[in-house]
């Protein structure tokens, strides 16, 4: 199974893509979703169970996601929404990127020369609200595709939060997800905030 440009445009709802049963191959390590999935999404949920092709999530403003890997350009232009990726990216990422945030997995070391750097830092997941977006997701992710990956995570998470990086343009860097320095008194109640927010 395999789906092309998918998710473009998409303005609200969830989108869940996974494999068909019994496909011979793990779906962490094949690609199920194109080339400019996400582009120009203003709000919605997708989750991918197996990688995109390039230039996921280009001018996503608002639509947050979940997948398992992605080619090139992925978060480029970007300007609000979430992106969480469990897995390997192309070159380029977060070209262009002013607005909303990537979570990215680096199990291997091999990140940070894949990022353009030019507007956005590169960081760990320090920010108790971060740190709480991200597991959310990965929550969602796991309940909605059935991810062996995104289980494995879980299962460890304490490992595996201090392999991933936290792509933040400088419009983010004062907001709770991405400021360790951000009052962790009040980071639940600013999580819970935020989700009841979402539901709506």
């Amino acid at each position: 199974m395999f789906i092309c440009n998918c998710c473009q445009g998409i303005a609200g709802g969830e989108l869940v893509i996974t494999p068909v049963d019994k496909t011979g191959f793990e779906p962490e390590d094949a690609a199920i979703v194109g080339n400019t999935c996400l582009y120009g999404a203003t709000g919605g949920q997708v989750f991918v169970r197996g990688r995109a092709g390039e230039r996921f999530a280009v001018r996503n403003s608002l639509a947050e996601a979940v997948v398992e890997g992605t080619g090139d350009h992925c978060c480029e232009y970007m300007t609000g929404g979430c992106v969480v990726i469990l897995g390997k990216v192309g070159r380029n990422v977060a070209a262009g990127m002013t607005g909303g945030l990537a979570y990215i997995l680096d199990e291997d070391d091999t990140l940070i020369p894949k990022v353009n750097r030019e507007i956005v830092k590169i960081q760990r997941v320090s920010a108790p609200v971060g740190q709480m977006q991200l597991k959310s997701l990965i929550e969602a992710h796991v309940e909605k595709t059935g991810s062996k990956k995104g289980a494995a995570i879980l299962k460890d998470w304490d490992k595996y939060l201090s392999l991933f990086w936290q792509l933040v343009p400088p419009s983010e860097e004062d907001t709770p997800e991405a400021n360790p320095k951000y009052d962790t008194s009040t980071a639940e109640q600013e999580w819970e905030r935020l989700s009841l927010w979402w539901k709506f």
